[in-house]
Formats: C-alpha cells, sequence, structure tokens
C-alpha cells in the first residue's frame, strides 16, 4: 500500500497535520494508498511559494514555459499504461476508458503549450494625438484548481496547463476519493526540474484545505470542478478577497430524440452517455425526452441496449462497458434515488437496484425508467449513475420547455435529420453546450461552461486560456 505526501515548494514533505485518509478500490473496497489529511498550515505553505515562484515564472518567454509542458505530456506518454492502470483501480474507471483519460491528458498539455505565440493583447485607437492604448493579457498570479474524483487527472491538465502557459503558479487540490493518479504524476515530473514553487499540490478536505486555499489573500484565482454545493463554498470563500472564481458544477443535460431521428444513432448516443464511467460524469444525458409517435418503439431499443452492458471489474478482460461506482455513498444515493422515483410512480424497465451479483464492490445496475414525468426528483436532481428516466413530448416547444425547466446548465442533445429542428432547438435551449446527433462529450479546442447553476467561466479553447489572464491597458503619450 503506498503511502503519499504533500509537493510543497519543489519537495515532498509531511503534512502538519497527522491526520490521514485511506483511499479504496471501488471494485474490491480494500484500500490502496493513504494521504495527508491537509491542514490550514499545508495550504498557506503551497501558496506561499507559488506566490513567491510567480514573480519569476511570468518573466520567462511564454514558449519558454511551454516546453515544461510538452514534457509532461511526453512523460505522461511514456507511463501511459502505468498512468491509466492506477486511474482505474482507483475509482474504477473501466480500462479503456482511463487510457482515454491519460491520452487526452497528453493532448491537453501540449494543446495549453501550443498558446504560448497566441496569447496576445490590442491596440486601441486614442482620442488624442499622440497616444497609443495598449491592451496587455497578464497572468493573475497564484492559480488554484480543485479537482474532482470523475475525471482527475484530466481536470488537472484543465486546471493547471492553461495557468502556467499564460505565467501563472499553480497549486492543485487532488480529490480525496481518487488522487492518486494525480500524486503519481507529481512523482513523474520531478526531472524536469520545474522551478520550486510553480507547481504544488496539497491533499486534504474541502472544509479545511479547499476553504483555505480559496480564502487566501495570495490566491489570484481558484477553478473548481465539483458539486454546487462545492461551488457556492468556494464563492464564499472567495468573496472575502474578491478573488475570481471559476466554476464547473453539475449538470442534468436532456436528451431529445424527434420522431425524424436516426433512431439507432440516437439509442446507442444516449444508452453510451448514460453509462460511461458508470453515469458518474457531468455533461452525459441525464434525462430522456423522446416524441409520442416513437415512444414505445424507442424504448424497445433502449430496453435492448441497457441490457446488454457488461458491468465487472474495472480489469476484466472481457471489455466490460462500465463498473463499480466511485464509493459506497455514491452507490446508496443512486439507490435512495431509485427507490423514491418507484413510490412517485416511475416504472423499472431495465435494472433498478444494487448489483448482487458481485462479492465485493459498489455495483449499481444499469436502470431504465419510464412512467417518469418533470416534477419527479428523478428528473430534476442529478443521478450521477446509470440511471436514465424516459419521458415523451407531443411537440419540440414542449421538449425544449421541459429541458429548460431545470436549475443546471451544462449540456443538452436533440437527434433529428430535420436543420430546422436542429437550429430551433440549438438556440432555445438553455445550455452552455447542445450537442446535435452524437453523444455527450467536448472538445479540448471548444469552451466547457455551464449556465445557471452548472457554473461559472469555463475551460478549453481560447476562451478558456482566458480565464487565466486579466487585461491591463498603459496609455502612452508620446512627444
Amino acid at each position: 500500500m503506498k503511502e503519499f505526501k504533500q509537493y510543497i515548494n519543489g519537495k515532498f514533505v509531511n503534512s502538519t497535520s497527522s491526520d490521514v485518509t485511506e483511499v479504496l478500490n471501488p471494485c474490491t473496497e480494500e484500500v490502496i494508498s493513504i494521504i495527508p489529511g491537509g491542514s490550514i498550515a499545508d495550504a498557506q505553505a503551497a501558496v506561499d511559494a507559488a506566490f513567491h515562484a510567480q514573480k519569476d515564472w511570468r518573466k520567462l518567454a511564454a514558449i519558454e514555459r511551454a516546453k515544461y509542458l510538452n514534457q509532461m505530456a511526453d512523460i505522461i506518454r511514456d507511463n501511459r499504461v502505468f498512468l491509466a492502470e492506477t486511474l482505474a483501480t482507483e475509482q474504477a474507471k473501466v480500462m479503456s476508458l482511463a487510457q482515454v483519460e491519460i491520452d487526452v491528458t497528453a493532448e491537453y498539455f501540449d494543446y495549453s503549450a501550443a498558446w504560448a505565440r497566441r496569447i496576445e493583447g490590442e491596440i486601441i485607437q486614442s482620442d488624442n494625438q499622440k497616444e497609443h492604448l495598449f491592451l496587455h493579457k497578464m497572468p493573475i498570479g497564484v492559480a488554484v484548481g480543485i479537482l474532482p474524483w470523475n475525471f482527475p487527472f484530466f481536470v488537472m491538465a484543465r486546471k493547471m496547463a492553461p495557468a502556467l502557459v499564460t505565467g501563472n503558479t499553480s497549486v492543485i487540490k487532488p480529490s480525496c476519493i481518487a488522487p492518486n493518479t494525480v500524486l503519481e504524476f507529481f512523482k513523474l515530473i520531478e526531472k524536469i526540474n520545474l522551478p520550486a514553487g510553480v507547481i504544488n499540490y496539497v491533499c486534504g478536505h474541502g472544509a479545511t484545505v479547499g476553504n483555505s486555499l480559496s480564502s487566501n489573500s495570495k490566491t489570484g484565482i481558484v477553478s473548481l470542478t465539483g458539486s454546487v454545493f462545492a461551488g457556492q463554498k468556494v464563492m464564499e470563500a472567495a468573496a472575502l478577497n474578491i478573488t475570481k472564481v471559476s466554476l464547473e458544477l453539475g449538470g442534468k443535460a436532456p436528451a431529445i430524440v424527434c420522431a425524424d431521428a436516426d433512431l439507432e444513432l440516437a439509442a446507442t448516443a444516449v444508452v453510451n452517455s448514460r453509462i460511461n464511467f458508470s453515469g458518474q460524469i457531468c455533461n452525459c444525458a441525464e434525462r430522456l425526452y423522446v416524441e409520442e409517435s416513437i415512444h414505445d418503439q424507442f424504448l424497445d431499443m433502449l430496453k435492448e441496449k441497457m441490457s446488454a452492458v457488461k458491468v465487472e471489474d474495472a480489469f476484466s478482460e472481457n471489455n466490460p462497458d462500465m463498473s463499480a461506482q466511485v464509493s459506497k455513498m455514491q452507490l446508496d444515493k443512486i439507490a435512495e434515488m431509485v427507490e423514491f422515483a418507484k413510490k412517485e410512480g416511475a416504472e423499472v424497465i431495465v435494472g433498478g437496484g444494487k448489483d448482487g451479483s458481485k462479492d465485493k464492490g459498489y455495483y449499481f445496475q444499469p436502470t431504465l425508467l419510464t412512467n417518469v414525468n418533470n416534477n419527479m426528483q428523478i428528473a430534476r436532481d442529478e443521478i450521477f449513475g446509470p440511471v436514465l428516466p424516459v419521458m415523451t413530448f407531443s411537440t419540440l416547444d414542449e421538449a425544449i420547455a421541459m429541458a429548460n425547466d431545470c436549475e443546471y446548465g451544462l449540456t443538452s442533445s436533440i437527434f433529428s435529420e430535420n436543420y430546422n429542428k436542429i437550429m430551433h432547438a440549438s438556440m432555445e435551449l438553455e445550455f452552455g453546450e447542445t450537442y446535435v446527433n452524437r453523444q455527450h462529450f467536448e472538445a479540448i479546442q471548444g469552451f466547457h461552461a455551464g449556465w445557471k447553476k452548472s457554473g461559472i467561466g469555463g475551460a478549453d479553447g481560447k476562451h478558456g486560456m482566458e480565464e487565466y489572464l486579466q487585461t491591463k491597458v498603459v496609455y502612452s503619450q508620446y512627444r
């Protein structure tokens, strides 16, 4: 069993707290590592180190900063199998998906590095003679990244890579549930001799370490991926110093299937979306609206596909479609939501409960629910599990209205072969992303951002890079 330390100012150091957290393998329930419980003093030391290092880091040419990111990408590729196995072990992500996360993370570092020569300011026309207005894009300072447990490695890159290339330094707080892959990565990149303090991590719980990082007066930006509750706590802490926040929070993504859709494509995309990482992805389809005229036909297709989903250990040689939920708490929450949905009148078509065929692990059956309406808890609250509630609509405007009747606004989708319907829905759906005739999943060159309670700010692409920049205008008068 591995034991990890904190990483502060270029060194692996003991926490000032004696508390520790055990990390479990969700498939076997075995303890696989111990991480520091973390303390306010640890958080302060990491921010202090990053704050001091940023003064010189920002002076490096962006292309020089980018070279470190390229080295990180190379190290990831050199250790891709080890990192994927580490990820699969700590969070029950099937190996094929774990390997995708590792490989895309390497791409993300290279993608961010490529922005080094593309960070641009502006020259603005002055009202005065012999004067230029120069708008500069400047780093913010210390960038705190608070990671989720569902895509911990990729989201680490999403928060660290753009911060570094734009001249900020980084303090990462890994998830207490799935920290190992991030911590192993920090061990691997020691060889690139990054200046001390440029990157740091502090393990610990949100109420202690997360709050301390967010409320620190030396923190320039806090970027969190997590629950609405966690986002609210970060905003409260950051408000003390008017610190910038960038938040990707929960989702309750609707998928709309019209009668004129390619039904095979739609059924495959929706089911794949719902079971991807056992349903534990914030942008995947959480509720389904099917046009009345095709409801029975489409439900039969969904039933066939959901019934065929293979659920096994993440390392199974049978190439399973999904594995265990990440924790017992997560498993129990899903089970409680399904039971409450049944009490409200929902009918279970496939699955419906914990998987009793496994001796160990936090397994939940792929579940299909019908006889659901838009006022039920299962249609309104984030499930974060392999459960798909199905509802019907008679007109597209009715479907859009039901989809928008939600406190979340992260992702959405529509399946149709009618261009006018697609364009109408794309403009009317109140979500940061709309996918057309495809599974829910974003691209690193896009912009992943939520509306409503799904977040503030965003990540990826040009606009995600600019989250880590602030503007300075110089009014330059000359003779």
